[in-house]
């Protein structure tokens, strides 16, 4: 007598208690914010971007490790989980955990619905969890031309069919939609397929979510689709080339643009990965640490991003023993999610939501002395009713503030600890003359965060707050 399947049954049941779970609470919105510059619930509270980059969860893990992961997430403070429908690794032709492939006879216009089935269990656990699925619906290199053995499946017509598909299938769920997939445009016809795509979601999930594009890194969605009514924020891929890189940079190119709309790093340097990619052979190369998926947060963010995206080489492959490893992955994803950067993303979100941080612009004339290029460059904003400002020194070296950028006559400062999220307040003084601020320590990986706040104004204490 043949035995039940007690994986598949346990999936199913599992999916329908979420289903259940999931229909039983209001799904939230997102939407632009008035100043174009940030991301609001549709309610008009601030959202903050906190990604991870989880590419192969759709198409590698069972419902069981897509729980463990998820739950991971979201206890850190993780608000988008960023993952690909048509995955990069065989995401086409390698089954997933339950031996479904995505599409009939690899044709977008045909969906397998087994497959998605799958997905609708992690897309309704994330939900559940009140966390986004920034959904890839393909990467990059199922559209392009010979980019890979499963290249050239996308036409005009069955990309907006498919996407139509997408966007009818999760329209009442949390889902943001990020084409693109780590491919640039080169020709019309690509720029069409996208076009298409984009399209195909407004018209299956009407309006529903917002939409944005990974590039290629480093790369920005602002060069190819800025002005597109479709896109509603950018996105960049800072990239894996060097450490101290500038992400802020690509923050600071899509802050000047108009139309005014927001933009994060949506693939910054990833914890664990070989850094410039090189001499993946090697084990004495360097790999890049929690201080540089930290410092990458930080210098994006204090140049107007509105969130940021973390990751880890061995979590956006999920990879662990058994499966090949790419780019030098060498701890299995469920040793990985506890790495320390991702513990620190949730002080990041912390920091910024202890305050009301749509109101922060980049500010060059609030730091009147301090190092201006290299792994050590100053990074500062203020809000734009000057009630407080955040000061990043990302190797502890002393900078000197300008404190009568400040109404209040009262300015309280703080220093933040960006690796354990610890707050010692300095003093409150008068916002009177140039104050040269030194942080506690100094070197690579001792970075901190000066906290300035009107007095007046009673902010929490970040790290002390109820989370």
């Amino acid at each position: 007598m043949q035995q039940p399947n007690l994986k598949r049954i346990t999936g199913i049941l599992s999916l329908l208690l979420f289903t259940n779970l999931l229909f039983a609470q209001p799904v939230p919105g997102l939407k632009v914010s008035d100043n174009g510059r940030y991301l609001m619930y549709d309610d008009d509270m601030p959202f903050f971007y906190m990604g991870d980059t989880a590419w192969e969860l759709f198409h590698r893990l069972d419902r069981g490790e897509a729980d463990q992961y998820l739950e991971n997430r979201a206890e850190k403070g993780f608000t988008v989980i960023q993952a690909v429908v048509l995955a990069q690794l065989g995401g086409l032709n390698v089954p997933n955990a339950y031996g479904a492939t995505p599409l009939e006879d690899n044709d977008p216009a045909r969906p397998n619905e087994a497959y998605f089935e799958h997905v609708d269990y992690i897309v309704n656990k994330a939900a559940v969890l009140d966390m986004f699925i920034g959904m890839l619906p393909s990467w990059g290199d199922k559209w392009k031309a010979d980019a890979s053995d499963e290249s050239g499946i996308f036409t005009v017509e069955n990309a907006r069919a498919y996407g139509e598909f997408l966007g009818e299938r999760y329209r009442d769920q949390p889902i943001i939609w990020i084409l693109g997939g780590d491919q640039n445009i080169i020709t019309q016809e690509e720029a069409d397929i996208i076009e298409a795509m984009a399209q195909g979601l407004r018209e299956g999930d009407g309006g529903a979510h917002l939409i944005t594009y990974h590039p290629r890194g480093p790369g920005l969605s602002s060069d190819f689709f800025h002005e597109a009514e479709w896109l509603d924020f950018n996105m960049f891929q800072s990239s894996h080339g060097a450490r101290d890189h500038d992400n802020g940079l690509f923050a600071a190119h899509d802050y000047q643009l108009k139309p005014v709309k927001p933009t994060l790093d949506g693939e910054p340097r990833y914890e664990n990965i070989l850094v410039g990619f090189y001499n993946q052979k090697d084990p004495k190369n360097l790999r890049f640490d929690d201080y540089d998926a930290r410092q990458a947060a930080y210098f994006s963010l204090l140049e107007g991003a509105c969130g940021h995206t973390y990751g880890h080489n061995s979590i956006w492959q999920m990879w662990e023993p058994g499966r090949d490893p790419v780019i030098g992955a060498n701890v299995p994803w469920y040793d990985a999610i506890d790495h320390a950067g991702s513990f620190q993303m949730k002080h990041v979100r912390n920091l910024f939501a202890s305050r009301p941080f749509t109101l922060l612009i980049p500010d060059t004339a609030l730091v009147l002395d301090g190092p201006e290029r290299g792994g050590a460059k100053i990074k500062a904003m203020i809000a734009s009713d000057a009630s407080f400002a955040l000061v990043y020194s990302p190797r502890g070296a002393p900078f000197t503030v300008d404190l009568s950028q400040f109404d209040s006559h009262a300015v309280t400062a703080s220093w933040y600890d960006p690796r354990y999220g610890i707050t010692d307040i300095i003093h409150t003084g008068d916002n009177t003359g140039m104050q040269t601020f030194t942080p506690p320590s100094s070197g690579r990986g001792q970075d901190w965060i000066l906290l300035l706040d009107d007095a007046n104004k009673n902010f929490p204490v970040p790290g002390q707050e109820d989370e």
